[in-house]
């Protein structure tokens, strides 16, 4: 009787863990935010898809990126969703409305694959999709600090974070293009 006792105690410890571990290192498909145009972007929609995830600023030094960016879209969108986060926290670049960001991404630089609300990316106030992508504890692969805008975290085909670059590699750069062809 105690034996049946243990090895159902065991049985279901070993049901806790699992479970545990699996809430702790979900995937980006457990995320869903809210988008420029109004609509909501579920990440569970890209399951197949790599997914580059870009915190993004009109009035910076890197926002040349939103060029390269479209391009990468326009010519692996079968295979490469890219999500826009724009971002305020560095350095004031990116003060304007949402309204205003999509016009502007729209108009000068042809964007077209999804752009999300203006978020934060670190600190306290952090998106949830940010704080998953930033914590080890919470991806399973590492910690991230994120120091400027145009920063790229790059998720395979099955929700998973496999590489982050910082914001001067650019969208077209070797770097990148290793894991999308």
């Amino acid at each position: 009787m105690r034996r049946k006792i243990y090895y159902s105690f065991l049985l279901v410890f070993i049901i806790a863990v699992s479970s545990f571990t699996l809430i702790k290192y979900k995937t980006i498909y457990a995320f869903k935010v809210e988008s420029i145009d109004g609509g909501m972007i579920n990440f569970s929609k890209f399951k197949g898809k790599k997914i580059l995830i870009v915190n993004t600023a009109s009035e910076c030094q890197f926002t040349y990126q939103y060029a390269e960016l479209q391009n990468l879209y326009s010519l692996y969108q079968d295979k490469l969703v890219i999500v826009g986060f724009p971002c305020n926290q560095f350095g004031n670049q990116e003060a304007a409305s949402n309204e205003d960001i999509n016009t502007f991404c729209k108009t000068r630089y042809g964007v077209t694959f999804p752009l999300a609300t203006k978020v934060e990316v670190k600190g306290e106030n952090a998106a949830p999709v940010y704080k998953w992508l930033c914590n080890k504890a919470e991806n399973g692969v590492m910690d991230v600090a994120i120091k400027w805008n145009f920063n790229k975290f790059l998720i395979n085909e099955k929700g998973k974070l496999i590489a982050h670059f910082a914001s001067n590699v650019r969208a077209d750069s070797d770097e990148i293009m290793k894991y999308i062809k």
